[in-house]
């Protein structure tokens, strides 16, 4: 209210200065105006003596005389003629004084009957007269007509013109007449011409001012609005009205500067951007504007919700200073926030991943905070709980991933990769039919490092294109190489969902086995169900089209995810891979043992061959065999290692018995 006020008031002040500076102008304009008009009006009362002086010289001299140069005298019949005409014209007040002149400039006639003495004369009591060197004499001397304003006459002021005489058809002047009209006339047209103008332009003067005015109001007020609007712009988002990263920032740091504790909470939406490809931008900016409401609307009044951009939103919530309690109403706002929701018709559960930071415990500065936040939102997204609090460890993960990240893309461009091949053995006949890629990196410094010390830091950046390829490429040429020794194994490579989810993924699959000369049939493309998006339509039609060439299909960590037999119906399938959580247990645990027994029966109804992951013993190998399940790979037949030292058959490693390191199983 009261910046409204505030901003009504300058405003106000901003209209009334431009009123006053704007009436300066106007009234310098209309004193030019005024000044031209009065001289306009002169100018007209000078051309009517000029045209009066013409009818007189025309009507009444003309006539009178016999077209004789007057430089020879007048005859008497002359001035007979001149004396009545003139006696009339003054005496009708239309002539002050009248006078006849040769072109030496002597009178040679005069209303009042003076005559010059000699060429050249001037009557002594006459200040109205020109002598002949006057520029006026000399204008009419030459033909022309001069007019003035001048002091004399009757009324004290009278217009003077003087002009040449024409007395006959030929044209030729023969004098020059001098005469005096009253100026009472002219002078009263003026006045009364230069007051009905004065009027006219008071009256347009005060309308344009009026109208200036009135646009100076409106374009203030507009402006006005327009700077609110610009400023409420700069710090809300324009799709949702949520406050903007700018607003929250400030409001953060406005928290902070208080003695109270506060919770920063980073909201990060879970696979947003299969909506947009899948729906639409449309469909996922109505998801936006939904997650805007739901978030607004479970959060208590002061509590501030922003959109920081993307996907990603932010909470401030006053008052909150214990890890549980922020923890509590993040869980409150996740469960509100996953109702599902129907867009162009398809259903959708809204997930989100939460990185809870808190004032003054984890940090003192809007920056620190935000950081934080986005620290445990990250950890949120890699675990399996999407709220997560900041822990101190996590400080230094971002910089580390970065780090990690950097040298691994050296990594591949200096050569330091290498692939390791762990047998799949089928169970029935105790051969290798086919050996999984798993990638190992010979660090320089620290040895052979097992993917699980690098993989994390580059599964979500740009590197992971470029290494599936150089894994699916060397993969491809180890197979080439063992076969030509005889050794018909097919390899299978684990790639990412988000390799799959881009467009040329299968053509360059497709190039790939072309250019290293090996058939289809023996590239095997394993993805995680775990990390299978909850939209499977871009990696169906990916796998799909792998399929119509002839490679290969795996699912990895099968019986683990969420959506397990839409998976299996979805997708083009040849094989699933039981998840070694399962696995471990068979013979041991009765549950475990019913559910891999379950996922065997299963897979096979639908037609697919089965895989066991982490066989360690050989009582868990004979146990699967028993069940039905088709292929094992496992520390009992082979560690991981490269493929010319792997054994040629499937007999069990001497050391295989020895408690496996879970890290050197993970795949790229």
């Amino acid at each position: 209210m009261g910046r409204s006020w505030s901003s009504s008031a300058a405003g106000t002040r901003l209209f009334v200065t431009y009123a006053v500076a704007s009436l300066v102008p106007v009234v310098a304009l209309g004193a030019v105006l005024a000044q031209g008009s009065r001289q306009d009006g002169i100018e007209r009362g000078l051309e009517h003596g000029r045209a009066q002086a013409a009818v007189v010289e025309e009507m009444a001299i003309a006539p009178a005389l016999h077209g004789e140069d007057l430089a020879g005298g007048l005859t008497a019949q002359e001035r007979r003629r001149l004396q009545t005409a003139t006696d009339l014209a003054v005496f009708r007040g239309s002539v002050d004084r009248l006078r006849l002149r040769d072109f030496s400039g002597a009178v040679v006639f005069s209303d009042d009957g003076w005559l010059s003495g000699s060429p050249g004369a001037i009557d002594p009591g006459n200040d109205w007269s020109v002598p002949p060197d006057h520029p006026a004499f000399q204008t009419a001397a030459a033909g022309a007509t001069d007019v003035q304003i001048v002091d004399g006459g009757s009324s004290g002021r009278a217009v003077r013109v003087l002009q040449p005489i024409v007395a006959d058809s030929s044209g030729r002047s023969v004098g020059v007449l001098e005469i005096l009209l009253p100026y009472e006339a002219v002078a009263a047209d003026v006045e009364a011409a230069t007051a009905r103008d004065y009027w006219r332009l008071g009256a347009g003067l005060a309308l344009l001012y009026v109208v200036l005015a009135g646009i100076s109001w409106s374009a203030t007020r507009r402006l006005r609005r327009q700077a609110a609007q610009a400023a409420h712009d700069a710090l809300h988002d324009p799709l949702t009205g949520l406050p903007n990263r700018e607003m929250f920032r400030r409001r953060v740091e406005e928290a902070t500067r208080r003695s109270g504790s506060c919770a920063v909470v980073l909201v990060d939406l879970d696979r947003f951007k299969e909506v947009n490809d899948t729906l639409g931008h449309h469909a996922g900016d109505e998801l936006l504007r939904l997650v805007a409401d739901r978030l607004a609307g479970t959060l208590r009044a002061d509590d501030t919700v922003a959109r920081l951009g993307g996907d990603e939103f932010g909470l401030l919530l006053p008052g909150v200073s214990h890890p549980g309690a922020a923890r509590d109403l993040v869980e409150l706002v996740s469960e509100q926030l996953s109702t599902d929701v129907v867009l162009d018709g398809v259903p959708l559960t809204i997930e989100a991943s939460f990185g809870i930071a808190l004032h003054p415990a984890d940090g003192d500065d809007v920056e620190t905070l935000l950081k934080r936040a986005d620290a445990a939102m990250y950890q949120g997204k890699r675990g399996t709980t999407g709220i997560v609090v900041f822990d101190p460890a996590l400080a230094a993960a971002p910089s580390s991933r970065l780090i990690t990240a950097h040298e691994v893309r050296r990594a591949l461009e200096a050569g330091e990769l290498r692939l390791h091949y762990q047998p799949k053995v089928d169970l029935r006949t105790g051969r290798t039919g086919g050996v999984e890629a798993l990638l190992r990196w010979q660090h320089p410094d620290r040895g052979l490092l097992p993917p699980g010390e690098f993989l994390p830091a580059v599964e979500h950046s740009g590197i992971m294109g470029p290494l599936t390829e150089w894994v699916i490429t060397q993969a491809l040429v180890d197979c080439a190489a063992w076969s030509a020794e005889g050794r018909d194994w097919s390899v299978a490579v684990n790639v990412s969902v988000r390799n799959l989810e881009q467009p040329e993924f299968a053509a360059t699959v497709v190039r790939l086995a072309a250019d290293t000369g090996v058939p289809p049939q023996r590239l095997v493309l394993e993805v995680t169900e775990t990390a299978l998006p909850v939209d499977l339509g871009a990696t169906a039609r990916t796998l799909a089209t792998l399929a119509a060439h002839g490679f290969g299909t795996s699912l990895d960590d099968f019986g683990v995810g969420y959506a397990s037999l839409s998976h299996l119906r979805s997708l083009e399938l040849a094989e699933v891979k039981i998840d070694r959580s399962f696995v471990a247990g068979v013979g041991v645990n009765a549950e475990d043992g019913e559910v891999v027994r379950s996922l065997v029966q299963l897979a096979h109804g639908l037609g697919l061959t089965v895989c066991a992951e982490g066989v360690e013993t050989a009582a868990a190998a004979e146990w699967l065999r028993d069940a039905g399940c088709d292929r094992a790979q496992g520390f009992f037949f082979s560690r991981p290692r490269p493929w010319p030292a792997l054994p040629p058959g499937g007999v069990p490693d001497p050391a295989g018995s020895r408690p496996p390191t879970p890290s050197l199983e993970m795949t790229p």
